[in-house]
């Protein structure tokens, strides 16, 4: 069989679209049918089902607190079965395949185990095989680093890995395959009446992302904006069109103010109490967490009478006990009173690249949550985003109220771009720092 001359076309299929070995064949055949038109097609796949979640329970019932080495060398695991049995049932659909690992498939990172990020990426192997006219099958989520150690890129890394890929291979574009039709104005199993979006813009892809909206990673729509990749969202159950990530459109006025409404109930709040108040120390608390590569979203400074203050910030449930442990040896280092937590709390934040030009839009996010009776903890905005703290029991109601406030079900008067449109291919193969 000769190879296929077409465009090359990045595909990635989440845990949910490879669960069991029937979503695997559903898979094998929609590869396939695309393959026999002409692509060249790459594929990232993740671990099936909830199999990452089953191998952590694994690792902490041997050590509670396991190497993050080890931890990577077991967790990649995942991705592998799928990859292997994917390219089964290709083969046994009669279409030539290959299965490789992220070290097989020249993608270096960094060093930093569980967290890692994409340094480059060498893609000469997966280029081979598509010259001889294989379907690649890439495992996703995972990577090598300078010592030949496997390393891992965190919740969602399998997005990442496929912009990446897409990036460097010089992709026509990069299909996100998951259990949903696309991205929503709103979680649809929070908010019943929530409305696909058929596109939206890289900067609200990314706050969506960063704010708690699981549809993708917030590094892959980095690399997808840095290198002019469309990213289209799209459901593995059905051939609809779903929501194409790209470029602003650039129209003179944005016709919805606020674009989406997320939440995030992956959160903890943390409060250093009686920090001295004096220059270098908020330097001497984040450098401290960022060294343990524990991220920082919402930062408050209280205000005192004393030479003392609090500094509250949050953090992802997953990094709180790391963030307590450094917290409280820079407390004990700085002489501060100790460190309170709070994990009974959740973000809801809204969205939008029209928010910029108008007033009135935090007074009528605080009304809609005021009318619930539901009050802010604590406030954070940029130029498209406005982010409240709110009890976690409440974050389903505030969502709902929100999205009722700004009329997100109502539908919007743009019309979406085609999808499948070529991205920009890269110049050499290397990826930013930032991925």
């Amino acid at each position: 069989m000769s190879a296929p001359a077409g465009p090359i076309l990045v595909q990635k299929f989440g845990g949910s679209s490879v669960a069991n070995a029937e979503r695997v064949r559903a898979v094998a055949r929609r590869i396939v049918g695309v393959h026999r038109q002409g692509y060249r097609v790459v594929v990232v796949v993740s671990a099936q089902g909830d199999t990452t979640d089953e191998l952590l329970a694994k690792a902490r019932e041997i050590a509670a607190d396991p190497p993050r080495r080890e931890l990577d060398m077991l967790l990649a695991t995942g991705e592998q079965i799928s990859i292997a049995l994917l390219a089964m049932a290709i083969h046994g659909l009669g279409e030539p395949v290959i299965s490789l690992t992220g070290p097989q498939s020249g993608i270096y990172t960094d060093d930093m185990h569980t967290k890692a990020r994409i340094r480059r990426i060498e893609p000469a192997r997966i280029l081979r095989e598509l010259e001889a006219g294989n379907i690649v099958i890439v495992a996703g989520f995972q990577g090598q680093n300078s010592h030949e150690d496997v390393t891992t890129l965190g919740r969602g890394g399998s997005d990442t890995t496929a912009v990446a890929l897409a990036a460097a291979l010089g992709a026509q574009v990069c299909e996100i395959y998951t259990d949903v039709d696309g991205v929503y104005t709103a979680d649809p199993r929070v908010v019943p009446e929530a409305r696909k979006l058929p596109s939206i813009s890289y900067g609200e892809m990314l706050e969506m992302a960063h704010l708690g909206a699981v549809v993708l990673q917030p590094r892959s729509v980095e690399v997808a904006a840095q290198y002019g990749v469309q990213i289209h969202v799209r459901s593995s159950f059905n051939h609809h069109l779903g929501t194409i990530v790209k470029e602003d459109a650039g129209r003179m006025e944005k016709e919805m103010v606020v674009t989406g409404v997320a939440h995030d109930m992956n959160c903890a709040k943390v409060v250093l109490m009686g920090v001295p108040d004096r220059p270098g120390v908020a330097h001497r608390v984040f450098a401290a967490l960022a060294a343990e590569g524990v991220n920082v979203d919402m930062i408050v400074q209280t205000t005192r009478a004393t030479d003392v203050t609090d500094l509250l910030f949050t953090v992802g449930s997953d990094d709180l006990e790391r963030a307590v442990a450094t917290s409280k040896a820079v407390c004990q280092e700085l002489g501060a009173a100790g460190v309170h937590t709070e994990t009974g709390v959740g973000k809801v934040s809204i969205v939008g690249a029209g928010m910029a030009s108008n007033p009135g839009v935090a007074a009528r996010m605080f009304e809609a949550l005021a009318a619930e009776g539901i009050n802010i903890q604590v406030i954070s905005t940029s130029e498209i985003k406005i982010s409240c703290l709110i009890a976690r029991d409440r974050v389903a109601d505030a969502v709902r109220a929100v999205h009722r406030a700004f009329a997100l079900d109502q539908p919007q008067t743009a019309a979406a771009s085609e999808p499948g449109q070529p991205g920009q291919a890269l110049s050499g193969s290397r990826i930013p720092e930032s991925a």
